[in-house]
């Protein structure tokens, strides 16, 4: 089972350029890694008149697009499925999955924060943060990288977590 990492921060603050920047730095390390956007809303991925958008609309539950490149599915669920039930279904073949959001589960954090766009990093983040990237310093007993330290923190990540899994 993959190691599971989340992303997490407030609004606009940069994790999903965070993910863009560890993604490569995590690959130059020998790692395989997946990821998992958490979204609160309707997901909508099909385009209207597509025959995937006609199969979901005529009832399918689940519809798949497969090709020799790629595969997509959309899926009705009933809830929120745990990333770990999502992780073991659809993740056995990387070595972490890096999550953005996901900040009330039981994971292992990083957390973003950057002055510019707010004036305090998030009020609770829960015992699972386990490193900061910030442009100023943060006011917790845990390593903090800058923003530009996006090699650092790969390197941080396999050392400390990927290695003793």
């Amino acid at each position: 089972m993959p190691q599971v990492l989340a992303i997490i921060g407030k609004k606009n603050c940069g994790k999903t350029t965070l993910i863009e920047k560890l993604i490569p730095e995590l690959i130059e390390l020998g790692l395989r890694v997946g990821t998992i956007k958490h979204h609160h809303g309707t997901i909508s991925m099909d385009q209207p008149g597509k025959d995937t958008w006609r199969h979901k609309q005529a009832g399918a539950q689940t519809v798949m697009l497969s090709s020799p490149t790629g595969l997509g599915v959309i899926r009705d669920t009933p809830g929120e499925i745990p990333v770990t039930e999502l992780v073991a279904l659809y993740f056995s073949d990387v070595d972490v999955v890096l999550t953005e959001g996901y900040k009330k589960e039981t994971l292992p954090k990083i957390e973003i924060f950057r002055s510019t766009v707010h004036a305090e990093p998030l009020p609770n983040p829960g015992e699972d943060l386990i490193a900061i990237m910030s442009d100023v310093e943060v006011a917790r007993d845990i390593p903090r990288f800058r923003l530009s330290e996006t090699r650092q923190l790969a390197k941080f990540l396999v050392e400390r977590l990927l290695k003793s899994s």
